[in-house]
């Protein structure tokens, strides 16, 4: 069992980007045998599913789908409640299968909500505004928000500040800084009961585009509940999810992807049975019972939305992105739509005004390759319909296709 990244050993067993690149084609349910009519088999085959950009969801979902449409995913989340929004790794938002909750709720999600409490706690006694202990009056804003809730049995953050006044407090996180504002308390007291599984994000207001979210309380949306795991064996089972969807990878992957400690991870690793293996030259790790190298598939190209899960699953992305990084990537590390083919990135595409969709090469590709592309154009064009959809980040490329 190895769980960390010692020094490079010439005869370890090698796995090779053609192998790496055959792997995330069929377990990312990118080549057209290895696609799903199921949102939530797609979901779980990525173990989550990239949220930030509401837009993202729905074309990641498309872009791995056989026929599925909006609605098929819409009904997913909001109707079969089968995938949950939620804020997770790294503060960021994800849509994950609800039976994965447990897990991300002891891994990941009860530290943050402890972080995100402190910190707005700190804000708050900062603008000295609140009387007597900020730990406790905040503890009791929370509890009359998710009371209110209950009692409403959806909300969005506006009604809610309606019932609870206290939400209306008003709190500048910067002051003298040159972007203060002083801002509600509303979000952040949303932000932690969401983040402590109290709540959930429902439906929007709006089309599946749309970022603004009513809020159920979980004892209704979720009235099955589940159970608690320890820590310790949430973090475990998070991580062989990992490795099976993204392995083999260095460990330095692993730890931004999860946002924790080098310790943490090395702690979750050490339940698991790892080999390390050459990665063209540097450590990686796999499960030691997915060693059996995966079959390439047959020939496959893919229109990825802004932040898909895929190039947003390891930080070390030289062996799928190539020089790309410049035009497909902003300045904060978002990658923006990519075009795909055969487990490399070739270019990226837009979605104009008038709902064209365009692309770029930033690599030269066969005939056969192009007639795949040109295929997935007429796939992502027809998902989208009506809908037209900016990315939350922009890129450099995105940007000039649209201009």
């Amino acid at each position: 069992m190895i769980v960390g990244a010692p020094a490079y050993d010439p005869l370890m067993l090698s796995i090779d980007t053609a192998q790496r690149r055959a792997r995330l084609a069929t377990r990312h349910r990118l080549a057209p045998s290895a696609r799903s009519n199921d949102p939530v088999d797609i979901a779980r085959s990525m173990v989550v599913l990239h949220a930030t950009d509401p837009a993202t969801v729905y074309l990641s979902v498309g872009a791995r789908g056989i026929d599925l449409t909006p609605a098929d995913v819409e009904k997913a989340l909001y109707d079969d409640r089968a995938l949950v929004r939620m804020l997770a790794m790294r503060r960021t938002m994800f849509v994950a299968p609800t039976g994965l909750l447990p897990v991300l709720q002891a891994s990941t999600c009860d530290a943050l909500a402890h972080k995100q409490r402190r910190t707005y706690g700190r804000y708050i006694e900062q603008a000295g505004v609140v009387e007597g202990d900020v730990a406790t009056w905040l503890a009791d804003v929370e509890a009359e928000t998710h009371a209110a809730l209950l009692t409403r049995g959806a909300a969005t953050g506006v009604q809610l500040s309606k019932d609870v006044p206290r939400l209306r407090t008003q709190i500048d996180a910067a002051p003298g800084k040159s972007y203060s504002k002083p801002t509600s308390i509303t979000t952040w007291v949303l932000v932690v009961l969401g983040a402590e599984g109290r709540i959930v994000r429902g439906r929007p207001n709006g089309s599946w585009t749309s970022s603004q979210y009513t809020w159920s309380p979980v004892e209704t949306w979720l009235p099955q509940g589940f159970s608690p795991l320890p820590t310790a064996e949430a973090r475990t089972e998070l991580v062989r999810q990992w490795l099976y969807a993204f392995g083999p990878a260095p460990i330095t992957d692993l730890k931004w992807w999860t946002g924790w400690t080098l310790g943490d991870v090395r702690k979750a690793l050490a339940e698991l049975d790892t080999v390390e293996v050459d990665l063209d030259g540097t450590p990686g790790l796999v499960l030691a019972d997915d060693l059996a190298p995966v079959p390439t598939p047959e020939p496959w190209a893919a229109l990825l939305p802004a932040l898909d899960p895929t190039p947003m699953g390891w930080q070390s992305r030289g062996w799928f992105l190539g020089p790309h990084t410049p035009a497909l990537f902003d300045t904060n590390g978002n990658i923006g739509p990519s075009i795909w083919a055969d487990g490399r990135i070739v270019g990226g595409w837009a979605q104009r005004p008038d709902g064209e969709v365009v692309t770029r090469l930033l690599e030269d590709v066969d005939a056969d390759t192009r007639r795949l592309i040109d295929i997935e154009i007429d796939r992502t064009t027809t998902w989208f319909g009506d809908i037209r959809a900016i990315p939350r980040f922009r890129t450099p490329l995105q940007r000039e296709l649209t201009a």
